[in-house]
């Protein structure tokens, strides 16, 4: 998200500081844009570093996380750390600097569906009562009421975008932080069976990444009025379960074998689909770019950086 978040708003034209102490995110994501932005090398604890970051800033888009359920299992007190004491750090340096210069004007704080927790009612909609299930699910919802506590108590603007298995190119394959998608593809790229954890009918709201971009671009712009505060689902308002995923990726990347299945994991949900009218409604969100669509333009990415670093052959070297 950071690097797309980037790239995106130097096409419009702003400034941009990127703040990442690279304990998940890799700098070759920044191939081609790191000498246009003022990168700093920091941690979210770090309360003058983040003081110094938020100096002059119009915007704040907080995207940092350990974005694991599995790791949050197993330390959730490491998760929390940087999850939910990161955000606070954060928010009091940018109340404090709002307080000083005006600036930022409002922070968007990257929010997670995994808010909903496993309650079977569907699509999932902002009204309902959060249910988190795994600590990660609660340092992150913990985090949206931070940001709702700063703008009540303090004036700060903020708004909480809630994602749903956001998606698409630079994911790291080799990372356990990694979503489905990002190891599923290389995999079969490779010729090698991913694995499916339970029986592979769980559903979610796969989200290209264009598509939370373009969230994180209307929430800094929408009127206070409507969004300061508030909590907006971000997806594409669809769903398909793993099964049906393996099944489509099968004919993106010409894998020919079958599924390995595991253990369901704890912390897991069954289905996830999300409402989306309010983020229309009030954000001005629209969806970019569909799953199917998605899924081929990340694949397409994953494969030429496959091939381009030797790791796959082209078609005339394979014969």
């Amino acid at each position: 998200m950071g690097s797309a978040l980037a790239r995106a708003l130097l096409e419009r034209g702003d400034s941009v500081r990127g703040v990442d102490n690279f304990s998940t995110g890799r700098r070759e994501n920044l191939a081609g844009i790191q000498d246009k932005i003022d990168l700093r090398e920091a941690d979210l604890n770090d309360a003058q570093a983040m003081a110094t970051a938020c100096k002059a800033a119009d915007y704040i888009l907080h995207q940092a996380a350990i974005p694991s359920v599995p790791r949050s299992v197993t330390d959730p007190i490491s998760s929390n750390h940087a999850n939910v004491n990161g955000t606070l750090n954060l928010l009091v340096a940018a109340r404090d600097a709002a307080r000083r210069d005006g600036r930022p004007k409002r922070i968007i704080y990257a929010a997670s569906s995994s808010a909903y927790g496993d309650q079977p009612t569907l699509p999932k909609h902002e009204g309902m009562i959060p249910q988190p299930i795994s600590p990660y699910a609660v340092s992150k919802l913990t985090g949206e009421y931070y940001m709702q506590s700063f703008y009540r108590v303090y004036g700060l603007e903020t708004v909480a975008l809630r994602y749903f298995n956001i998606f698409g190119p630079r994911q790291d394959p080799s990372s356990p932080y990694s979503g489905v998608l990002a190891k599923f593809i290389p995999a079969m790229l490779r010729g090698e069976s991913p694995t499916i954890y339970g029986d592979g009918e769980q559903s979610r709201d796969f989200t290209y990444v264009d598509n939370a971009v373009l969230a994180n671009l209307v929430a800094c712009e929408a009127p206070a009025t409507n969004v300061a505060g508030q909590v907006f689902n971000v997806a594409c308002g669809g769903r398909f379960s793993l099964n049906q995923t393996f099944e489509l990726l099968k004919k993106l990347t010409g894998f020919r074998g079958d599924a390995i299945h595991g253990q369901e994991r704890s912390g897991d949900i069954k289905h996830s689909l999300a409402d989306i009218s309010l983020a229309k409604k009030y954000l001005g969100y629209t969806v970019l770019v569909g799953f199917e669509e998605g899924l081929r333009r990340t694949v397409a990415w994953y494969r030429e950086v496959m091939l381009r670093s030797g790791e796959l052959r082209t078609p005339v070297e394979a014969k």
